[in-house]
């Protein structure tokens, strides 16, 4: 038989649950700083390669698309 005591997730026993937790760890400023600095050259790496061929097609086409739909 279960009593009150054995059931998990009572709101005073959560709340004890919550307050014993272990504090979350944080990045020191070297590691975020680092993290940003590898994140930027990713990202200079996609903005540099540009749009492929196909995309560019694709876009002028639905631009002429829409151009006709307007004048019509």
């Amino acid at each position: 038989m279960m009593t009150d005591d054995d059931k998990p997730n009572r709101p005073g026993q959560m709340q004890t649950e919550l307050n014993q937790r272990k504090p979350r760890g944080r990045l020191g400023r070297d590691v975020q700083s680092k993290i940003g600095q590898q994140l930027r050259a990713m990202y200079d790496d996609v903005v540099s390669a540009g749009v492929p061929d196909r995309f560019s097609e694709l876009l002028r086409q639905l631009d002429e698309q829409k151009d006709k739909g307007s004048n019509g």
